[in-house]
């Protein structure tokens, strides 16, 4: 059995780029703002590239598809814990310009990569 491919998926190393910046942003704040968004902030951050990742260990174009809508969903989650750790003072301006390029490039990716999942093409 040769090394899972995922790693060579460019939507899949945006993830983990995404959920490491955010690890390292929250690893800074107090114990209670990491107990509470913090932790929710990791974890939906981790649970994109961990989606990713099992969706392609899956036999079937649909079990894949369906870890990725979950990666989706888990996409949406951080934006939520990011804009309320941004109104809360945990995030700075200069975190979020970090951060937001990130975002915006792997929203798309992800669901350009959800399309091309069963295509001939992709």
């Amino acid at each position: 059995m040769g090394r899972p491919d995922f790693e060579e998926l460019q939507v899949y190393r945006l993830a983990e780029k995404l959920a490491n910046k955010i690890w390292q942003m929250v690893m800074k704040w107090d114990n209670f703002a990491k107990d509470t968004i913090g932790k929710q902030l990791v974890r939906a951050a981790d649970s994109i590239g961990a989606n990713i990742a099992e969706g392609r260990g899956r036999y079937n174009y649909q079990d894949n598809r369906r870890f990725v809508k979950i990666a989706r969903g888990s996409m949406n989650e951080t934006i939520h814990w990011m804009r309320l750790a941004y109104a809360r003072n945990l995030l700075t301006q200069e975190q979020v310009i970090i951060l937001k390029p990130i975002v915006d490039e792997l929203y798309p990716k992800l669901n350009a990569y959800l399309n091309s999942i069963g295509n001939r093409n992709g």
